[in-house]
């Protein structure tokens, strides 16, 4: 476990000074160029901030209004007789949309039922297998001034399926 930690210490320190070397071999800015990626990504952070506030005011209307625990009481008989706890199921719901409250709901799960249980366990598992598919494309493919992401929507959350259904499958054949 040393080599890995020695190596994980040193990469960026390492790439860095390849990128800077680099540089200096090709006679390249490399001051200079450093600031202008900075001031790019300070802009592109300004003109993502309309999409992200967008994004927030949705998911708390979702969670506000009480929708998401009237989708979980419809579907809580049916995962409950093949074995899902319904619990999960916000965090499944939730966990497409936004990072932060994806997050709130796994520290809830993990502060309720405990980190060593199995919704803990599967909280943890499914936080880590799947993504914020529609956070990304409503925030990036918007700055960027994409207007057509169908086929990105349907394999992001084909991806986020796979995901929910690997977490399930694995944490219930080694915890359950």
């Amino acid at each position: 476990m040393g080599i890995v930690t020695t190596i994980s210490t040193w990469l960026i320190p390492c790439f860095l000074l390849l990128v800077l070397g680099v540089a200096q071999w090709k006679r390249l800015p490399s001051y200079e160029l450093f600031v202008e990626g900075g001031k790019e990504g300070v802009q592109l952070a300004f003109s993502l901030l309309p999409f992200l506030v967008g994004m927030l005011v949705a998911i708390s209307i979702l969670r506000s209004s009480g929708a998401l625990d009237a989708s979980i009481g419809l579907i809580a008989p049916i995962l409950t007789a093949i074995g899902i706890p319904p619990d999960i199921v916000p965090l499944a719901l939730v966990r497409p949309i936004s990072g932060n409250a994806a997050l709130g709901v796994t520290s809830e799960l993990i502060a309720t039922h405990g980190p060593d249980s199995f919704i803990g366990r599967l909280a943890s598992t499914m936080q880590g297998s799947t993504d914020t598919t529609l956070y990304i494309l409503t925030v990036y493919f918007g700055a960027v001034g994409i207007k057509k992401m169908r086929y990105a929507v349907k394999v992001g959350l084909l991806a986020d399926l796979v995901g929910i259904i690997a977490s399930i499958i694995i944490v219930t054949l080694i915890f359950g």
